[in-house]
């Protein structure tokens, strides 16, 4: 007998661990050579890294209070439509839908090329590799949720300990060869003026922070939401940033700014440096560590968005069956179909580029439904509150919507995919309300 209810099995070791998983992918061992040569300042590229993760953290404490007081699974689909009605949360669950999507297209692909760069041979079936690496999550999810909770906590915490290696060795392990520096690799500041390679390095940060939230999707399987998830997302942010910080520093310790500005894999080349050529293959294996637990976690979460929205009639019914594991089957499985899809028609790069347009829409929503439900709703249950509430909250949501603002000026043309989807979303929402 088919059924629509989410099992209570989870706690806060799953919490922590989702948070990082959900988080920490390949960003942080790509992104800070491209963001080097946008800034060329080491002091103001620990800064960007910690200015987003200050801003993570703070929005955590503003995102406990929604969790707790409505511990319903759908995260930022939950909070948008309690507070602004069907159209506006049928928006914000479809944005944060896609953009994981696209995220998890993205995730496969390029866990499919590494698997190429380890084996030659596999490269002419870099999209089946793919696809076949959905697949197999597909089938590992059906399983249940405390099975795929438990993968996810040793994916976790064998991503954070390979980072901690990495950062251990770049500090320990003495180059025997002085590292070529080359200053063509950064962009004059000058030549955009600060702020735009500013704006820039921060789009590339924002996204490589996107998954300090998910934890929140999870209230409803929570055992006890009200403890754990404060507990939750704070020890998560936390252990981010670390990770971040630690990690961009030993980057910078080992690699002259200027030649990680002209790293496409800074990770790789540092081990280079340090181990010679072939010990990059080592690099590349903590990669696809790290992609799996990202993918890991996508599954799990973003699958319970649509979930939700089906339960509430915004969204398809059938997505609302729970197996007898309390996975959402055909949530699940339309999730990775959609990824899919992507990956065939190669449009999963398009939507990564705004992603992070979307990822930021839905935090600047989160923060105006907190402002919304305090004066609608006070006598909701609140076990917990926002830290420095309204001032914090109004700060984050005049900064998400700067970012936006920013994100437009600087990549209109991607900026128009999104206002496009946006628009022509209308007739979609009433077709599924029908």
């Amino acid at each position: 007998m088919a059924q629509n209810q989410l099992k209570k099995l989870l706690g806060v070791g799953f919490g922590v661990a989702v948070t990082i998983g959900g988080t920490i992918g390949t960003g942080i061992l790509r992104k800070p050579g491209p963001i080097a040569q946008d800034i060329g300042n080491p002091t103001l590229i620990i800064a960007v890294w910690l200015i987003v993760g200050v801003y993570a953290l703070a929005g955590s404490l503003s995102v406990m209070e929604l969790g707790t007081m409505l511990p319903k699974a759908g995260g930022w689909y939950v909070y948008a439509r309690r507070a602004f009605g069907n159209y506006a949360g049928f928006i914000i669950g479809i944005s944060s839908w896609l953009g994981s999507v696209s995220a998890m297209a993205f995730g496969a692909a390029v866990m499919s090329e590494y698997m190429g760069l380890l084996s030659p041979s596999l490269v002419a079936y870099q999209k089946t590799i793919a696809i076949g690496i959905l697949v197999i999550f597909v089938a590992f999810h059906s399983i249940g949720v405390q099975f795929a909770s438990r993968a996810q906590e040793v994916m976790s915490v064998l991503k954070g300990v390979g980072l901690l290696v990495f950062v251990l060795v770049c500090f320990i392990i003495t180059p025997d060869q002085p590292v070529a520096v080359s200053t063509s690799n950064i962009r004059p500041l000058a030549e955009g003026g600060v702020w735009l390679g500013i704006l820039a390095a921060l789009q590339s940060v924002f996204y490589t922070y996107d998954g300090w939230h998910t934890a929140a999707y999870f209230t409803e399987e929570d055992v006890d939401p009200s403890r754990n998830l404060p507990r939750s997302m704070i020890s998560g942010v936390l252990l981010i940033i670390g990770i971040y910080i630690l990690v961009n520093l030993a980057l910078l310790y080992v690699l002259p700014v200027e030649t990680l500005a002209g790293s496409k894999l800074p990770a790789a080349d540092a081990v280079q440096v340090l181990f010679g050529p072939g010990s990059a293959q080592v690099v590349t294996f903590m990669l696809m560590i790290s992609i799996m637990g990202i993918i890991n976690a996508q599954i799990m979460f973003n699958p319970r968005t649509i979930f939700a929205m089906g339960r509430d009639g915004l969204f398809f019914r059938f997505v609302t069956h729970v197996n007898s594991g309390g996975t959402p089957t055909y949530a699940t499985i339309l999730t990775a179909g959609a990824s899919t899809l992507m990956i065939l028609t190669n449009t999963y790069s398009k939507l990564s580029d705004i992603a992070t347009f979307f990822f930021v829409l839905c935090y600047a929503s989160a923060f105006a439904a907190l402002l919304r439900l305090r004066q609608t709703e006070p006598e909701l249950p609140r076990p917990v509150r926002a830290w420095g509430y309204p001032f914090t909250t109004w700060v984050l949501l005049i900064a998400s919507l700067a970012f936006l603002l920013g994100v437009i000026i600087g990549d209109f043309s991607s900026s128009l995919y999104a206002v496009g989807f946006i628009a022509v979303s209308y007739p979609v929402y009433l077709l599924i309300k029908r």
